[in-house]
């Protein structure tokens, strides 16, 4: 069995014997693999009118504590949106009365993103469609090869600093 990255690796290899491609087969993988991921998990948030960030800030605040509330600075550090989105997505959340933002009771410069209970609604909803489309996308798996995929992947994040905190 092939798959279009051998292609390419084997170009490589004919064209430029000198070098070792090999590395190009598992970024290359990793970057075909994440545009397939994107668009499944794209169809499955707009079925429920959000998009990746949008849902990631929902998940984030339904996650984080029985208040379903964080700062921005913290929906930040525990998501996976960049500082830039956060602001933007929390004016389209709020908007749409998802989110609230108030003032926080113990910090007077600080505010408070909370989940509205039509947000805790809709992220409910989501979630367990999300996770069946994730299992779908590694159907191809078996359990034990998921785990060791998750447990290579990990190793990796890890060398280049991608460490819990």
């Amino acid at each position: 069995m092939a798959d279009h990255v051998d292609l390419v690796l084997e170009q490589w290899r004919t064209r430029r014997p000198d070098l070792d491609p090999s590395p190009m087969g598992i970024i290359g993988r990793m970057g075909r693999l994440g545009a397939l991921f994107d668009a499944e998990l794209r169809r499955n948030f707009a079925k429920h009118d959000l998009d990746r960030a949008s849902f990631d800030v929902l998940a984030t605040l339904r996650r984080s504590n029985a208040e379903h509330s964080l700062t921005p600075a913290g929906l930040m550090h525990s998501s996976m949106v960049t500082s830039g989105a956060i602001s933007q997505r929390l004016d389209r959340l709020e908007s749409r009365g998802l989110v609230t933002r108030a003032p926080s009771e113990t910090d007077r410069r600080g505010v408070l993103v909370t989940l509205t209970p039509e947000g805790l609604e809709l992220i409910d909803k989501v979630l367990p469609t999300h996770i069946d489309t994730e299992s779908q996308l590694l159907a191809g798996l078996s359990q034990t090869e998921r785990e060791q995929l998750a447990d290579l992947l990990r190793a990796l994040l890890e060398s280049l600093g991608d460490r819990r905190d």
